[in-house]
């Protein structure tokens, strides 16, 4: 015991430090201020983990800030450093993707004299061109921008309709304008009332404004299960090949469940050379690593298996919610695994692009989800689950990889692949088969992408699939650092998201030093819907199902 409480003081002393000095995909921060760039760089180099290549911070009119940390990914060139500014002095930072930027600047380059081969240049003229709405509706992508309009003398900014890129707002101390940021760390030391900026929306200087609502998408009764499986086949092969375009390295986050695997297999098809695929399991129960390895012989990718201990967990767990920025159960549990094994591609190898498997059991289902009362219950749960994804899996995917300077990629977030499986009856996509998101298997189950073992295979979640026991260790940690009578008195401490257990009080408590006050920015700890029968856990594992079964052998 005293061992891990001695792992456990040094490795506070470490986010401590992090916290101080921001020693670590891009990120950005913008705000009005008549302080100097030298007074607010304490504020803005908290997320320089998220860009490490070169860091640039310009001043316009004397008081408008932008700062930008790059992560070069497109154009490795310094002409592809933000901020980028025309000839008016309007400016913008945008850390994403934008997939179909080639076409957008073949149709502006009469017009406009493009710099770099960046992808996010594109949106500044794009925006002089077509205005923030249109804007907005033409990009494919991954994006959270932030534009300064010299002539309208404000911000404008937006995030993508899933909000896989982190955006967040808050009115400065120091004159109650409007600040933006890519993570909460940076706002909370000179602003109020943080909160996300919520995806699929656009800000006009004044409110906040829907451009693409995913989750709200209409099923479409015309859809058969022919048109369903083609679709998810064609939509989902173009959503992985567009994402493979990087003028640095990319990676694969391979953990030999469905939802990566099938990442896998259609990128090996497509790519020129071996895949870097990873997976990661911890040392006394690494459960996916056996099924991940059979999935990488079976593309011949070029395989890495990473193993972590228990004490690599208690480590880590201080420093990883403060980048994390959630005490959310399911989230921290699960980033203990990604997080290392980013930790380990940062170090090895010269991978800077990850495609990961995030945003497919919000489209298809959970295990769970085997238990909707009905297909309008199902729909209306994909439907939540699809609108908060920002706030769970994507934040982990997020946090884990960019504060390891690397970027992730998320092909199920694909808008028009994510829109078209919204789009299909739910009476389709609920289990009847006995195996979950059938649709998905199905689609694949012809063309030798996958061993039928491993396409038809009940996986654990990902939480428990790097190990039962690193869920376990964690708890055990919790019931050494946590007393009953603070467990007790979690209620009056914490009445939002009230910790149930010791071991959410544990995230609870570590998340509240970093980030007092901040609490209502986690909306609910992710649990399965408590109001359908078999679902009143009191866990949000998958292991507390009763149809749980096969997925964790």
């Amino acid at each position: 015991m005293y061992s891990l409480l001695k792992i456990l003081q040094r490795n506070i002393q470490l986010a401590d430090r992090l916290h101080n000095e921001g020693v670590f995909m891009c990120g950005f921060t913008t705000y009005i201020s008549k302080k100097s760039m030298q007074e607010m760089k304490i504020h803005t180099e908290k997320i320089k983990y998220r860009g490490p290549d070169e860091s640039r911070s310009i001043v316009l009119e004397d008081e408008v800030h932008l700062s930008f940390h790059r992560l070069s990914i497109m154009d490795l060139s310094e002409n592809g450093m933000q901020p980028f500014t025309n000839e008016k002095l309007d400016a913008l930072v945008c850390n994403g993707e934008i997939y179909n930027f080639r076409n957008i600047k073949e149709k502006l380059l009469s017009e406009t004299t493009f710099n770099s081969e960046s992808d996010c240049e594109v949106i500044l003229p794009l925006y002089k061109k077509l205005g923030l709405a249109k804007l907005c509706r033409n990009l494919d992508g991954e994006f959270a921008f932030v534009i300064w309009d010299s002539q309208k003398k404000t911000f404008f900014a937006a995030r993508d309709q899933i909000g896989i890129r982190p955006l967040f707002y808050a009115r400065s101390l120091e004159n109650n304008s409007i600040a933006f940021s890519s993570e909460v760390k940076v706002l909370q030391g000179f602003c109020k009332d943080i909160l996300p900026f919520p995806p699929g929306h656009f800000f006009d200087g004044q409110e906040f404004i829907s451009f693409d609502e995913v989750h709200k998408v209409k099923e479409d009764k015309l859809i058969n299960k022919s048109k369903a499986l083609s679709g998810i086949k064609q939509l989902f092969t173009e959503a992985v090949v567009k994402r493979m375009s990087s003028d640095a390295s990319v990676g694969y986050l391979l953990s030999g469940g469905l939802d990566s695997s099938i990442v896998c297999a259609i990128a090996a098809r497509y790519s020129d050379k071996p895949l870097k695929t990873f997976a990661v399991g911890i040392e006394e129960n690494p459960i996916d690593t056996k099924y991940a390895k059979i999935v990488a012989d079976h593309i011949g990718s070029e395989h890495h298996e990473i193993l972590f201990s228990k004490y690599d967990i208690f480590q880590s767990l201080h420093d990883l919610i403060y980048r994390l920025e959630t005490f959310d159960i399911t989230t921290v549990r699960a980033s203990i695994g990604m997080d290392l094994i980013c930790r380990y591609i940062k170090k090895n190898t010269d991978v800077k692009v990850l495609m990961t498997g995030e945003c497919s059991d919000e489209l298809f289902g959970y295990k769970y989800t085997d238990f909707a009362p009905s297909a309008f219950e199902f729909q209306n749960e994909a439907s939540k689950r699809m609108e908060e994804l920002y706030i769970y899996d994507v934040l982990r995917a997020d946090r884990c990889i960019s504060s390891n300077s690397l970027e992730a990629r998320v092909p199920f977030s694909d808008k028009a692949f994510a829109k078209f499986v919204m789009s299909i009856p739910s009476e389709l996509k609920m289990n009847t088969t006995g195996h979950g998101k059938y649709l998905l298997r199905a689609a694949f189950e012809t063309g030798d992408y996958l061993p039928h073992d491993i396409l038809y295979r009940e996986k654990a979640a990902f939480s428990d699939a790097v190990g039962h026991a690193s869920v376990d260790y964690l708890k055990d940690l919790a019931e050494m650092t946590v007393s009953k009578d603070e467990l007790a008195s979690a209620v009056k401490l914490y009445p939002h998201c009230t910790p149930k257990t010791k071991e959410s009080y544990l995230y609870r408590k570590i998340f509240e030093e970093h980030f007092p006050n901040q609490a209502h920015l986690i909306k609910a700890i992710w649990m399965p819907n408590q109001e359908w029968e078999n679902c009143q856990v009191d866990d949000p594992s998958a292991r507390a199902l009763p149809n749980y079964g096969k997925s964790g052998i």
